[in-house]
């Protein structure tokens, strides 16, 4: 009798179990694979730029040499190796290598020619002569032409950072640049903090790490002439989630919404309840459409309160309250809440930012910190 073959979907369960092993290994595979095709290629682009760059150094100094030769160098490589070779990419490739010389040593090789190595041959990327490690690509070329865009390298390394830490996508890199990431984060930082955002990225190690100001919301699709009500933009946040966590920062988990707690007989509501990962503690967010009272910093002191006295543990960091409002007011914040507290009123705003005014901010605040 012959036997009639199981449908491949007619699997056991260790033969799915088997089954889902070999697909993440294979799914792995070829992430990595990708992944390692974009590197070559950053490499590859590297070392075109460099070669360009050091041929230029030695040859014609004459007006408009420059640009002749990208057009020559772009009409050769098309013919022989079709697209990706136009003059635009051709000029990337020479600005790329000017951008980011410095973080890579050219060494010498047996054979006497100097050369840059990724890996074992032909070059090696992320050694400095003393042998120290330095920061190798880690993104794809289109990340990298985006990058060469920004002219503040300390931006521009602040970008870089995260995009790898965080594992951004182009379309992520663009809209938190697009945001002000960088100037609303420096905003709050002092020299030595703003430093740092370009030599580390954005590091969490306190409270205070958390805040940038404004959270830009505009992936929430509400017009500013719009009628909503606090529901509204609690139910749109909600909707939005990934993209709120991510605007939010690093190491958040959401928890839940409108979290009811009681005492004395009375229900009250937080809006919305996360919890940071890298602090170890809960941060609580409420929304207010309006400006700023000292009754809503009251209540959030409150919630506060009552989530260190009865719902974290020991071990864990104190609570974190964020009134999230439409226009704060300063002197209000400092009268109402005592020094120290753990309570940060934070605008928000349903537009992206100008990039000129926050580095127009930015530079008037470096200009205070000077005096």
């Amino acid at each position: 009798m012959t036997k009639t073959p199981r449908a491949a979907s007619a699997l056991t369960d260790p033969e799915s179990a088997l089954f889902a092993s070999i697909r993440t290994l294979i799914e792995s595979a070829r992430s990595t694979i990708a992944r390692g095709v974009d590197l070559v290629q950053v490499h590859t682009h590297f070392e075109i730029g460099r070669h360009i760059v050091e041929f230029e150094q030695q040859g014609e100094q004459r007006a408009g040499y420059g640009d002749a030769l990208l057009s020559l160098l772009s009409e050769r490589l098309t013919a022989e190796f079709g697209k990706g070779f136009g003059r635009s990419n051709i000029a990337y490739c020479r600005s790329f290598y000017l951008a980011y010389r410095e973080r890579v040593t050219i060494v010498q090789t047996v054979s006497g020619q100097s050369s840059l190595a990724l890996g074992a041959a032909p070059f090696q990327m992320g050694q400095t002569a003393s042998g120290q490690s330095e920061r190798p690509f880690t993104l794809s070329w289109s990340h990298y032409v985006f990058l060469l865009g920004i002219k503040n390298a300390e931006e521009r390394s602040f970008y870089e950072i995260e995009s790898t830490q965080q594992q951004w996508t182009l379309r992520d890199l663009k809209r938190q640049f697009q945001s002000g990431l960088y100037e609303r984060l420096a905003l709050s930082r002092d020299k030595d903090g703003i430093r740092q955002l370009a030599q580390q990225g954005h590091t969490v190690s306190r409270a205070s790490d958390l805040l940038k100001e404004p959270l830009v919301l505009e992936f929430l699709g509400l017009s500013e002439q719009a009628r909503f009500s606090e529901s509204d933009l609690e139910a749109a946040i909600i909707s939005q989630i990934e993209r709120f966590l991510l605007e939010l920062g690093k190491g958040f988990l959401f928890e839940a919404r409108q979290k009811r707690f009681t005492f004395d007989d009375e229900h009250f509501f937080v809006d919305l309840v996360f919890y940071n990962r890298l602090l170890h503690c809960y941060v609580l967010i409420d929304l207010k459409l309006g400006k700023l009272t000292h009754q809503d910093l009251g209540q959030m002191q409150m919630y506060v309160n009552y989530f260190d006295r009865h719902v974290k543990t020991d071990t864990e960091a104190a609570t974190v309250g964020i009134v999230l409002c439409k226009k704060k007011h300063e002197a209000l914040v400092e009268i109402t809440l005592p020094q120290g507290a753990n309570i940060h009123a934070r605008e928000y705003q349903l537009y992206l930012p100008s990039k000129e005014e926050l580095q127009q901010k930015l530079a008037e605040w470096a200009d205070i910190e000077k005096k």
